[in-house]
């Protein structure tokens, strides 16, 4: 590229990079392997983990594989091939499965993995660019990549082979996800930390509902209706009816909007009726749109028969990241 400046130069190598191995995935998807429908269920059937090898840069995208598997609802972990050779092997027992990945199929560090899954009659799905290699000669179940040229300038260096490998590994992943119906609250038990774990955090997880709630009924004077407001800290009273169902809320507007004569009122007489609630199933995130679409900062969390079992406070939601 001799009179290009750097800039462009670099540019332009992104862009043939990203190019080159975006037409190899493409190609992976209209010559998706005869076995992957196999392997799936395969996985789906196996009493044991799934136990994901591979050397090298291989094994680099073997763990994200796992990690991904792990945390979407399939018992998953690596085990490094040339650590199997010295202890390892323990690791894997004959009610698991296997997935090596090798692009030339004779990674010599996988022999003896190979070896002790043919003892025990362990599935061995493989991952490899060559049909007649030896890892896919000795696999169950074969996933041939296609045979797409590398994207490095030499031919060489490992960029679109581990970029099909690791996108077939996202490919399984996800398909044993819908096969095992996994929900966004299972997915939270795997993921509890950081934002993510917030994101899926439901209501049930960050209400109130140890402590007394502040509940009256509707025949209770405002006087002791503001006493239960402000020794609970939530701004918010519930009111029930004879059943003992939510048929109103008290807030802090709605004392200001009946300050005049309010000691000579009740609760029923003061309360706004018909009060929005969530169910404590609901994502906290989707409580907090409905605080900031109605401008409230409190709601109960009440079952099918609107009584209530809980309240999310705004800040609730905050202190837990979610936003």
């Amino acid at each position: 590229m001799s009179g290009t400046d750097p800039e462009t130069a670099s540019r332009g190598v992104a862009q043939r990079v990203l190019r080159v191995e975006a037409a190899a995935l493409e190609r992976l998807a209209a010559e998706l392997p005869g076995d992957f429908a196999a392997a799936v269920q395969t996985i789906l059937n196996a009493k044991g983990r799934l136990i994901v090898s591979g050397m090298g840069k291989s094994g680099h995208i073997g763990k994200k594989i796992a990690a991904t598997l792990a945390s979407t609802g399939t018992p998953s972990f690596f085990v490094h091939p040339a650590e199997a050779s010295h202890g390892d092997l323990g690791m894997v027992t004959p009610d698991d499965l296997c997935l090596m990945i090798s692009n030339s199929g004779e990674t010599s560090e996988l022999g003896d993995l190979i070896a002790h899954c043919k003892r025990f009659s362990i599935p061995i799905i493989g991952i490899s660019r060559v049909a007649g290699s030896t890892l896919m000669t000795a696999a169950t179940l074969r996933l041939l990549l296609p045979d797409a040229p590398e994207a490095c300038s030499i031919g060489m260096a490992p960029t679109t082979s581990t970029t099909l490998t690791l996108a077939l590994g996202d490919a399984l992943a996800v398909a044993l996800m819908e096969a095992r119906a996994f929900r966004p609250d299972q997915f939270r038990t795997y993921h509890p930390g950081g934002k993510l774990g917030a994101r899926l955090a439901t209501v049930a997880q960050l209400m109130h509902r140890e402590e007394p709630l502040p509940l009256v009924t509707k025949a209770t004077p405002m006087q002791e209706v503001i006493l239960e407001m402000t020794a609970r800290g939530y701004g918010i009273a519930g009111v029930l009816d004879e059943a003992g169902r939510l048929c109103g809320v008290i807030s802090d507007g709605d004392l200001r909007r009946n300050i005049t004569g309010l000691f000579d009122l009740s609760a029923g007489e003061v309360a706004t009726r018909s009060p929005v609630t969530v169910s404590p199933g609901q994502l906290a995130a989707e409580a907090l749109a409905v605080m900031n679409a109605r401008k409230i900062t409190a709601l109960f969390a009440t079952d099918a028969d609107a009584k209530p079992l809980g309240i999310l406070h705004i800040h609730d939601c905050l202190r837990a990241g979610v936003a």
